[in-house]
């Protein structure tokens, strides 16, 4: 009721803002004399006008009131499937599934990594050489999956970081939920 309630105020104040401009009007009509006019013309007009304009205001803060509802709205709803997102863990990549749904990854991590294969040495992680987030990067350092380890870099979480395929299939036994932690 409170939230429709400023738009109809508005409306009423305009209403009535343009009954006083035209009664200032229709009483300033009757006169002949423009010294005569003034009196209707400065308390129709004038007041009518800033009577209209109250009652614009109004409906323009009732609408801005309302935009901002709406938001704060979808905004508790993106905090909420943020929340649900994180709780399932699906931000390991960057690239969750829609709906908030747990996404499944296989355990690369687990996997034991493959003797001698070189890997790209990273900040925090090392990568296999083919891994989609070194596409466009040149002239990184290599280095051996063990040098990486001795190093405290972990694999990486969208490639393995150089498992091969075959321990990669031979360890893991399906899918794993993943916990963020």
């Amino acid at each position: 009721m409170w939230s429709r309630l400023g738009g109809q105020l508005g409306i009423g104040l305009c209403v009535v803002g343009f009954g006083v401009i035209f009664l200032g009007w229709n009483g300033a009509a009757g006169k002949d004399r423009l010294p005569s006019q003034f009196p209707f013309l400065i308390s129709g007009g004038v007041v009518g006008l800033a009577i209209v304009l109250i009652g614009v205001g109004v409906m323009v803060i009732q609408a801005q009131r309302a935009d901002r509802a709406v938001l704060e709205s979808d905004l508790t709803d993106i905090r909420r499937a943020l929340e649900v997102i994180a709780a399932a863990g699906t931000a390991s990549n960057g690239h969750g599934s829609a709906g908030g749904a747990a996404q499944t990854v296989t355990t690369q991590a687990t996997a034991e990594p493959s003797p001698g294969i070189e890997v790209v040495a990273g900040p925090t992680a090392y990568h296999r050489p083919d891994c989609r987030l070194l596409e466009g990067k040149e002239a990184l350092p290599t280095m051996t999956v063990e040098a990486a380890e001795a190093q405290g870099l972990a694999p990486c979480r969208v490639c393995g970081g150089g498992v091969a395929e075959g321990a990669q299939a031979a360890t893991s036994s399906g899918p794993v939920r993943r916990r963020r932690s």
